[in-house]
């Protein structure tokens, strides 16, 4: 198919910016062409630009630019685009309506009830794509074995069985659907639940929508069949709100060309890194076409087939860094978010960080900090002379690796100018200047110049970029030092060289075309069909014949379509199963390219063995007696082809510029790229430049051209790694970043290696780094309630245990009196020792919530618990691994003790219990190693030191603040005392009285007058208490600052021994951690006036029988603030743990989701108006025991500044008898099938100025 010969052939990728064109010649040769996206002045569309240019200037003849292009002499186009990612980002897509089971008309605004930062108060997140609402009164329902409720009208489907419990009422849908049409919307997204798998509803709305006249009609069980609805909607509202946007550019983009193209093959890049013909180029697949572009291109060009060494692809532009990796096959993801958007479809693995060229640069309490915030295109950085701030690419200019007049004369106001080396050495001055009044102060370092605090940002930059391609290797088993980098977009080549050194990677590659890499990918890629259908069958040999049959007609489809796209031999076919254990959430796509079939599996490969081994190298273990499910089938046709490229055989000779490196300014040699010849070798420091990049080759690196022409380099040792243990503000930053990635490595291995929903799927744990006294030096941004308490944890351990902790142990502790939290929070804790010294050096700890631990009801959050053992098992200093042996005998035992207590049981899921311990063991494991290899880099009195740094920097910012408060609170009311007062459901006060002393930035918080211990579970450690409290001074500092003890130094706390907040020994706790956590943060954030109150609950759902437990928190509403709304059903405060999606509850519990919307009006109205709770029904299939643990039932959120407080939540039993009962805010009831829970939980509050 690529064989055009005497013709031309175009690759394009056109990007935000620039437009990038790749040509073949039909002598042979290639050309590059960049041209800019938009430039009206000029043209109309930069793709028909580019190949207008390239026919006229190589052939002769005119062709003029208000003329359709003559297309006989081009042979194919193909194309990338970010058409769709703009829109998608802009929100400039097609006006759509969403059609949704009703009941769920919410769900996509409510989506996983995560919030996106979880320090922001004001939560910010993208809005839905639809305009307009419709809900359908239908319902399908899956059959489960043992459902006690009467069986409705049975349906088959792909391997599931269902029943429609109502039919759909076609002629409602189509007034509703002509409402919709006349007010101008022609969109229309459709979304019924389980019609992955039985889609005849959706098909008779699809196709009355299209008879009256909707243009676009995107149905979720054709865009993506795949089990979840909150993403499968997001993907098919995406479909139906980009696909009209691209079809727009499409006839544009036709419309220049003779005939519309209509003899010509074009070919547009999907996200999954195929070619697709244009008319069936749509939304849901085209959100990474340009990026997929590129790593077609690094992974084709950089990979060895004989070697097998993997490869790390780099694009860094202007805003963003790209990084994805290549081992001989693409690494897909099936669910990734862009532009807060979630789509479920194919696409290529690739992980995007806040760090590009435009990033801006600051400095913030003794830290360098790079990005998120970018300068963008305009105004840029402040050397594109249109008053823009400082940026990475102003710090690449003052230290002389960005060369002025080697770029275009693009700038300034007029667009006329070349880059301004003295708008960027001003602006540098100003900021060194501020640096250096800070370094005044006694016990801190020397002044630096300004080339040091730009060398300083460029480093600090490289650290942020190195954070995603460790996430990317090393938390998935890979060792990083054993890839290539392969570095391209314009950006890159400036910092490749430092990257893998700070990686251990010792190769960098750079292809020829890498400032156009993305159009050349698209020349070397293949055209690609998928199909897709749902399954649901076991994989075991009863099931082969089916999987044979249905794996057999998809391919056939794959290849069809392929034939009927002109390809013949070339066409090869890829099976994949999406398979999980049976019981748990998490499925891969497995492919058996490497496993051939035997008799005991599929004709399409052993694919057991291929799922074993994957899921081992995933998650660090299997389950051997669990069976293994088929959710999906997929099939992958490929039209194999590509083009070969030629090499060059030029001279070159290099001129001298000063360049500034860690040694100083040094003598750095200039080369033209098309000038150097084959075979050449550069000794760094170099810089090659070409007309779309600039290549930095340091110190120790060479540089080597290959026969292709493409830039090798050799990456050597640094020779600057001593560092001393005095405080260095730029070696604070990187170290803050790499005590950071710790605790984020460690939290991907227990997500990857644990087994339970809780933590796999919900994400309900935190991992975290502690100092030789326990003091908290890095927490991962996990769920608040955690983050103090385990620092108490882990001092506790210290002084409980002392000499008697050994290399080899593990402890194991949730008793409140020990830093607990409530007892299902486990906390596994891992000294880190070091050779020659007696004591731990380190400590590395996770916490997870355990599903159940035992205690008198299944989900061990009983609601009228009244001691701590009817709470769940125990462990105050149990050691979980003595000597480096799991002592599960043990372990099993203490989880099993609390059947000795009248009512009680053991815990009721043992093996999800051991293997989730196993996993938070294998966390701590990851974060001992790497403690070790950045002590192994530094040295321990380095590290040690820059420990104690980083809390000292989290201790400047909070006395900053208060400083701040103190001036303001001072100014307005005269006084430096804040107070403010709450109430429990039950009566009971929580009291704060704050002093805060100005001068020195410190502040007393004392809760004398709160209530005393209750006789219930709403009792809180005094753990819990410090959690609340560096959350919200972390929340006020309002910038990102290192979370740790220090935040708490300039703090003393006042709590009353006996209260509510430090209660005694054995009193019940569980919902102190859920409940009461919430109302102290509502009590803090009321003293300072900062917002009003959010939902002040985490509304604790659970349920259960002998054979099932589940457990949920649901969201409500956030409290507004001075100038903004508050946000609705999301999370809020001191959790932030996910929903199940209603079809995998449905799925795999007997319960049916009847609604989950918003509960409107709930907020509490004023100028800024709270966020609205939500409304949950369910209706249970068997007998089951239901707890409801809540608060604000009867005490309503409040408002501030005159605002209205939020309204107060409910929750409701509906008996099959018609009865409807009041549950109250805490009960426990044993329930019958057809049974009805109506709970409404809200959030509330406004804030009016």
């Amino acid at each position: 198919m690529a064989e055009t010969k005497g013709k031309f052939d175009f690759a394009i990728d056109r990007g935000g910016t620039f437009t990038d064109v790749f040509a073949r010649l039909p002598d042979g040769r290639e050309r590059v062409l960049k041209l800019l996206s938009r430039d009206p002045q000029n043209y109309k569309d930069a793709p028909t630009e580019g190949i207008r240019r390239v026919l006229e200037e190589e052939t002769g003849k005119a062709c003029p630019r208000d003329q359709p292009v003559d297309t006989s002499l081009i042979g194919w186009i193909r194309m990338g685009t970010t058409v769709a990612t703009n829109a998608l980002l802009e929100r400039e897509g097609e006006k759509t309506a969403l059609l949704v089971t009703k009941g769920f008309k919410d769900l996509l605004h409510i989506g996983t009830q995560a919030r996106p930062k979880l320090f922001d108060l004001e939560v910010a997140m993208p809005e839905v794509l639809y305009e307009e609402v419709i809900e359908v009164d239908e319902r399908v329902v899956l059959r489960q074995d043992g459902c006690q409720l009467p069986k409705k009208d049975p349906k088959c489907s792909t391997g599931d069985s269902l029943e429609v419990w109502k039919q759909l009422d076609l002629e409602q849908v189509e007034k509703d659907l002509r409402a919709v049409l006349s007010r101008g919307i022609t969109s229309l997204a459709v979304l019924l639940l389980h019609s992955y798998t039985w889609s005849d509803h959706e098909k008779a709305v699809g196709s009355l929508a299209r008879r009256l006249g909707f243009t676009q009609v995107s149905l979720s069980s054709e865009v993506m069949p795949m089990v979840r609805a909150v993403p499968r909607g997001y993907t098919v509202c995406a479909d139906a709100y980009l696909t009209p946007k691209i079809h727009q550019y499409l006839k544009g983009f036709t419309s220049g060309f003779k005939d519309s193209l209509k003899d010509v093959d074009v070919l547009f890049m999907q996200s999954d890194g195929g070619l697709t013909p244009m008319e069936q180029f749509c939304g849901s697949r085209a959100v990474l076409s340009g990026p997929a572009g590129g790593v077609v291109g690094y992974a084709v060009t950089s990979y060895n087939q004989m070697e097998k060494k993997p490869v790390i692809g780099f694009d860094m532009g202007g805003t963003s860094t790209d990084v994805s990796r290549y081992a001989g096959q693409y690494e897909h993801v099936f669910e990734a978010t862009t532009a807060g958007v979630t789509l479920q479809a194919p696409q290529l693995d690739i992980n995007t960080v806040a760090a590009g060229g435009g990033s801006r640069l600051f400095f913030r309490s003794g830290m360098f900090v790079v990005g998120p915030e970018s300068a963008g295109a305009h105004p840029g950085p402040a050397c594109y002379r249109k008053g823009g701030p400082l940026t990475v690419t102003d710090a690449n200019l003052a230290l002389g690796r960005l060369l002025p007049s080697f770029f275009p004369k693009i700038f300034g106001p007029g667009e006329n100018e070349p880059l301004s080396l003295e708008e960027t050495m001003k602006h540098f001055h100003r900021l060194t200047q501020e640096i250096n009044s800070f370094l005044t102060v006694p016990n801190s370092q020397s002044e630096m110049s300004v080339e040091e605090v730009a060398m300083g940002f460029i480093r600090v930059a490289n650290e942020a970029m190195c954070r995603p391609i460790r996430a990317l290797t090393q938390a998935k088993g890979h060792d990083t030092s054993k890839h290539v980098l392969a570095c391209f977009g314009g950006a890159g080549g400036q910092h490749a060289c430092a990257i893998a050194r700070a990686l251990g990677m010792k190769t960098v590659f750079i292809h020829k075309y890498s400032g156009v890499l993305s159009a050349y990918g698209l020349a070397l890629a293949d055209v690609v069909e998928e199909v897709q259908e749902p399954c649901s069958l076991r994989y075991e040999p009863r099931s082969f014949t089916e999987l044979d049959k249905r794996v057999e007609l998809l391919s056939k489809r794959c290849h069809d379509t392929l034939c009927g796209h002109g390809f013949t031999r070339s066409i090869t076919t890829e099976v994949f199963l999406h398979m999980r254990y049976e019981g748990t959430d998490c499925a891969l796509m497995v492919t058996a390219a490497g496993y051939p079939s035997n008799a005991q599996s599929c004709r399409g490969g052993d694919f057991r063995s291929a799922f074993t081994k994957r899921y081992l190298k995933e998650f660090g273990f299997i389950i051997p007696d669990r069976t293994i499910m088929v959710d999906d089938i997929r099939v992958r046709g490929c039209g194999k082809s590509g083009i070969k490229s030629l090499n060059k055989t030029m001279t070159g000779h290099g001129k001298v510029t000063k360049c500034y490196f860690e040694d100083g300014y040094l003598d750095t040699s200039v080369y033209l790229w098309e000038e150097l010849p084959c075979g050449h070798s550069i000794p760094g420091p170099a810089i090659i430049i070409d007309k779309n990049s600039t290549i930095l080759v340091e110190p120790c690196c060479e540089a080597h051209l290959t026969e292709g022409g493409d830039v090798c380099v050799a990456v050597g040792s640094d020779p600057h790694c001593a560092l001393g243990t005095e405080l260095n503000t730029v070696q604070l930053s990187i170290f803050s970043h790499r005590f950071m990635s710790i605790a984020e490595q460690m939290g991907r291995v227990l997500q990857r290696t644990s087994i339970s929903t809780n933590i796999k799927e919900r994400l309900d744990f935190s991992c975290a780094v502690f100092g030789p006294d326990g003091g908290l030096v890095s927490n991962a941004p996990h769920i608040p309630v955690h983050l103090g308490a385990m620092q108490e944890t882990v001092q506790y351990q210290i002084k409980a245990l002392g000499d008697k902790l050994k290399k080899g142990d593990v402890i194991l502790s949730n008793h409140p009196c020990a830093g607990g939290s409530h007892l299902p929070d486990l906390t596994v804790i891992t000294p880190v020792f070091r050779e020659g010294i007696s004591g731990p050096v380190f400590f590395v700890a996770s916490r997870g919530h355990h599903a159940d631990i035992g205690g008198i009801t299944p989900g061990s959050m009983p609601p009228h618990s009244t001691s701590l053992q009817q709470e769940g098992a125990v462990f105050t200093s149990f050691k979980l691994v003595t000597g480096g042996v799991f002592q599960e005998e043990a372990v099993t035992e203490a989880l099993m003790a609390p059947a000795q207590y009248p009512g009680c049981s053991g815990t009721r899921n043992l093996h999800d219990n051991l293997s989730d311990l196993r996993a938070q063991v294998a966390a701590n494991q990851r974060g001992s190693q790497l403690v070790g290899e950045l002590i192994d880099s530094y040295g321990l009195a380095v590290v040690q030191a820059y420990m104690g740094y980083i809390q000292s920097n989290a201790e400047l910012a909070v006395r900053d603040m208060l400083r701040d408060f103190a001036r303001r609170r001072r100014q307005q009311t005269g006084s430096l005392e804040v107070e403010s007062e709450d109430f429990m459901d039950d009566g009971t006060p929580i009291k704060l009285r704050v002093q805060i002393n100005e001068a020195e930035g410190s502040a007393v918080f004392d809760f004398t007058g709160t209530g005393t211990e209750v006789w219930g579970n709403c009792n809180a450690p005094r753990a819990i208490t410090l959690s609340a409290l560096i959350y919200c001074l972390r929340c006020m500092v309002g910038q990102d600052i290192p979370l740790n003890q220090g935040c708490l130094t300039p703090i003393k706390v006042i709590i009353p021994p006996g209260s509510i907040l430090q209660p005694s020994m054995n009193a019940a706790v569980v919902g102190g951690n859920v409940l009461t956590s919430q109302r102290v943060v509502d009590v803090i954030f009321k003293a300072f006036e900062v917002c009003a109150a959010s939902q002040g609950c985490m509304n604790n759902i659970s349920f259960g029988s002998e054979r099932v437990g589940y457990y949920e928190t649901v969201a409500g509403g956030a409290g507004a603030g001075p100038g903004w709304n508050g946000r609705s059903g999301v999370h809020s405060h001191m959790t932030n743990t996910r929903i199940t999606d209603p079809e995998i509850l449905e799925k795999r519990y007997p319960v049916i989701l009847e609604q989950f919307s918003l509960r409107q009006n709930s907020g509490g109205a004023g100028k800024y108006y709270g966020g609205d709770g939500v409304i949950r029904k369910l209706l249970f299939r068997n007998n089951v025991v239901l707890s409801v643990l809540t608060e604000r039932r009867s005490t309503r959120p409040y408002g501030l500044q005159g605002g209205e407080d939020g309204a107060a939540g409910l929750n409701q039993l509906h008996r099959a008898d018609g009865r409807v009962l009041n549950l109250g805010a805490k009960t426990s009831v044993t329930l019958q099938p057809g049974v009805n829970t109506h709970l409404i939980f809200f959030l509330f509050c406004l804030f009016l100025v």
